[in-house]
């Protein structure tokens, strides 16, 4: 189902709740504006199969624009809040977005940002002449459905290891978008996703986890209480006062609640809480084990990708009885396999493939799209583990050095890229290392040209220059020389290990 369902139903339930403004916007609102988008949309063009892109902080129209999408046959793409105007001009141009909508809030990067979009619109004005209102733009379109009204999807930007993201390209449904697609479907199945259920959205909305799960919500009939920013209090505080019924969390947030008070944690009503969802990062044992404690058994973890190529999926219950497992397969089948591959048999570490789930692949890189596949419709996120004798899968390391701060995931060579531009560097290397409050924190180890007297200060402001802030290094060593084999491959682990091992030492 979707908007035009539910606003035939209950035109005035709230579909969008912003707890820190108050601002509600029904199920009535969010049909008629997001029919009058698409209109504006077909009129300038965009017919099924084109792009948009949505740069927006969690905003009370967020969902508008994606639902105008959605129910346009269009792609949409939702482009991080953080980033710098050079990183958005290239998920803007490499997605080959017809139409860029931005926020008052962001008007500065969205104008430096200097997309040659044909159709520019900027929600709540903002002083630009770059961009047009959005809300006269749209205001003289009708609030009916497009005539010819097909599925659209979102096209986001993953987790990779070398250069830039990619955008994940999953083809169109084929069904009309009132009808049940297979992500709601299995929600409803896992999680109990329902009309009438209350989603508590505590993450910023353009990554694939929160957005997935709050049109999820929004197909089942449910309220999403998006927050503008995460608070561990004002998390609990809005369970209470709101009756939240699902949510979804990283591990970090999971950190930051366990740090709480115990006066703090014990003042609020969370009885109205039945499913809390985690993912996107490694939750320590300690972590989880101390959140089934305190909320009881109703955490359900999951292993995916945006790829959605498969995944697997783990009740408290399971988890209690595994600890430290990502579950079970809940769509596809997974395969562990060897350098030649092979596929493994129980408790061999291998890298971790899926096979029988969705397809995808890699816009505009076909070679990183082959680099994912294997024979028989085996495809990898590029994680490593095991499976034990049970079908119970471990993940034992993540995507050759991958940095996941905080649940977000940030891709080395991007800042590598930009360090080596800096004239007193010769040579550098990026990964991630221990943080109690985020997980991993970005360090940047430089080797230096001869001669040079850069310090580090001078070199983490030049990344500010050119980076979003949470890619930015938190500290820089220097060496005199990176460690690089022959071939010229850097020889990135003898570099990383140590602080590992220096963290665990420490513990």
């Amino acid at each position: 189902m979707y908007p035009a369902t539910h606003a035939a139903l209950h035109p005035e339930r709230p579909a969008v709740v912003m707890p820190g403004s108050g601002e509600v916007v029904t199920y009535r609102q969010l049909d008629e504006r997001s029919n009058q988008l698409a209109h504006l949309l077909r009129d300038q063009g965009l017919r099924r199969g084109s792009h948009i892109a949505l740069f927006s902080e969690n905003h009370p129209r967020f969902f508008e624009v994606v639902w105008a999408a959605l129910r346009s046959g269009l792609y949409v793409t939702a482009v991080n809040s953080h980033l710098t105007a050079e990183e958005v001009a290239y998920i803007v141009g490499d997605c080959g977005a017809e139409a860029f909508v931005s926020t008052a809030a962001l008007a500065d990067v969205a104008t430096a940002a200097a997309v040659t979009t044909p159709t520019k619109l900027m929600i709540d004005g903002g002083d630009t002449d770059h961009f047009e209102d959005y809300e006269d733009a749209v205001a003289a379109y009708p609030t009916t459905p497009i005539d010819d009204e097909s599925a659209g999807t979102t096209m986001l930007y993953s987790s990779g290891t070398t250069g830039r993201p990619k955008g994940v390209l999953r083809p169109l449904p084929e069904e009309h978008p009132a009808e049940a697609d297979t992500r709601s479907a299995a929600m409803r199945k896992a999680y109990r996703f329902r009309d009438g259920m209350v989603y508590l959205s505590p993450a910023p909305i353009y990554h694939s986890a929160p957005l997935a799960y709050s049109i999820g919500a929004q197909r089942a009939g449910g309220t999403v209480v998006m927050m503008e920013r995460f608070d561990p209090e004002a998390a609990l505080a809005n369970i209470e006062r709101h009756r939240v019924t699902h949510s979804q969390w990283v591990p970090t947030m999971f950190v930051r609640l366990l740090r709480l008070p115990p006066e703090v944690r014990d003042r609020y009503d969370l009885s109205s809480h039945e499913v809390a969802v985690h993912a996107a990062a490694p939750c320590p044992v300690a972590v989880k084990r101390q959140m089934i404690e305190w909320w009881g058994p109703i955490i359900y973890e999951y292993y995916a990708g945006t790829e959605g190529n498969g995944s697997t999926a783990i009740t408290s219950e399971e988890w209690l009885a595994h600890p430290g497992s990502v579950g079970r397969p809940r769509t596809g089948s997974v395969h562990i396999v060897d350098a030649d591959g092979n596929d493994l048999g129980p408790n061999v570490e291998g890298a971790v493939y899926f096979s029988g789930g969705g397809t995808f692949e890699y816009h505009n890189d076909p070679a990183k799209t082959e680099e994912s596949r294997l024979s028989g419709g085996r495809t990898t996120l590029g994680d490593v583990g095991y499976v034990d004798e049970d079908g119970w899968l471990y993940l034992t390391d993540r995507k050759a050095f991958m940095i996941i701060s905080g649940g977000v995931n940030i891709y080395p060579r991007e800042i590598e890229d930009v360090l080596i531009q800096h004239p007193g560097v010769a040579d550098v290397a990026v990964f991630g290392v221990p943080n109690d409050d985020f997980g991993e924190e970005v360090k940047a180890v430089v080797q230096l040209l001869p001669g040079t007297g850069v310090t580090a200060d001078e070199l983490v402001a030049f990344c500010r220059q050119h980076l979003a802030g949470f890619k930015v290094p938190r500290s820089v060593d220097f060496t005199d020389q990176l460690p690089r084999l022959p071939t010229g491959k850097l020889y990135k682990r003898k570099l990383r290990d140590p602080y590992w091992t220096e963290k665990h030492t420490k513990a």
